[in-house]
């Protein structure tokens, strides 16, 4: 690492990290290794498909069960990315500085506050858009390996951050956020707690609402009817319908049923009274919300631009605290 054709502060930062590149560069490459042999050696073994649509591996098929094990860690390390880079940048990196006091040896070189802070910026979104696309690289080269058998889905989150362009703003952010907090803090281990806390606490609200961003597509029916939905839709809620068109509490009717004598032992009791329950409320029709695959990109790109401008705000906020500190 310290070959790059760096300059300035720069170079200075590559080369107090150096060992830390090193050893992440060498653990992306025994992850790459590991997942690479587990793929030859699976392949070696014939899949089983089942009536139910799932690929199962054969019972002496140890590989393909550990590659399918490993992919779920990989993709939860494309999940946890953003808030180690706020981490590393808001304490090692920014804390620790000002902790130490070797930012002043710096700032004595002729090279400015913003020059310094920059230059830590510039090594830290590198070096984080590099392992991001390490990371990614790896899931979908040991993804290919067992697309028939785990279901991948692009709604589910490691899926929907490994195969999609929301990682990288997140990463920005985290770097942004990193830079902001370790100024804040000035002191590295409750720094790196502190970014982390708000990263996570910023992919925790995307998780939850990320599913709200686009409006949902609906099939209804009349009650008894079958939905017809995409084959690759991402459920999101269903039920029933009153005349009115308002949700109707199923509890209400199981309750009623359930609490009949008899019908546990009688389905066909059980279905009587639930209809007559239904006819007293006005019940008369189902539906299901859901996403259809064709909201995966919008919603990627919608997230990512909402994640970048908190970035710019962030890394702003951060040249703000710099310049009021020193000027």
């Amino acid at each position: 690492m310290s070959t790059l054709a760096l300059k300035g502060p720069a170079w200075v930062t590559v080369r107090q990290y150096r060992r830390t590149l090193w050893l992440a560069l060498a653990l992306a490459v025994l992850a790459l290794a590991v997942v690479a042999g587990l793929r030859i050696w699976a392949a070696q073994h014939s899949v089983a498909h089942m009536k139910d649509g799932v690929w199962a591996a054969s019972a002496e098929d140890d590989a393909y069960l550990k590659l399918r094990w490993i992919l779920e860690y990989v993709g939860f390390a494309t999940i946890l990315l953003p808030g180690f880079v706020a981490a590393v940048v808001a304490g090692p990196m920014v804390a620790r500085e000002y902790e130490s006091g070797t930012y002043q040896l710096s700032l004595t070189q002729s090279v400015r506050p913003a020059d310094w802070l920059r230059s830590k910026l510039t090594v830290a979104t590198i070096v984080g858009v590099l392992a991001t696309l390490v990371v990614m690289g790896i899931f979908w080269f040991g993804r290919i390996g067992v697309r028939k058998g785990w279901d991948y889905h692009w709604g589910q989150q490691a899926t929907y951050t490994a195969t999609g362009i929301t990682v990288f703003a997140h990463v920005l952010a985290a770097v942004a956020v990193g830079a902001l907090v370790g100024q804040l803090v000035r002191r590295t281990v409750p720094a790196m707690a502190v970014a982390g806390l708000v990263m996570g606490s910023l992919l925790a609200v995307f998780n939850t609402y990320r599913w709200s961003i686009l409006p949902t597509e609906r099939d209804a029916g009349p009650l008894g009817s079958h939905a017809v939905l995409p084959a690759d839709h991402l459920y999101m809620d269903s039920g029933l319908l009153t005349s009115s068109g308002t949700r109707f509490n199923e509890a209400i009717c199981w309750t009623r049923a359930n609490t009949t004598p008899g019908s546990d032992a009688d389905p066909a009791l059980w279905e009587k009274v639930e209809k007559e329950c239904y006819a007293e409320h006005g019940v008369t029709s189902r539906f299901i919300d859901f996403h259809p695959s064709s909201h995966f990109w919008p919603t990627q790109l919608i997230e990512t631009g909402i994640v970048l401008a908190l970035a710019a705000l962030a890394a702003l906020a951060a040249f703000r605290v710099l310049r009021a500190r020193h000027s």
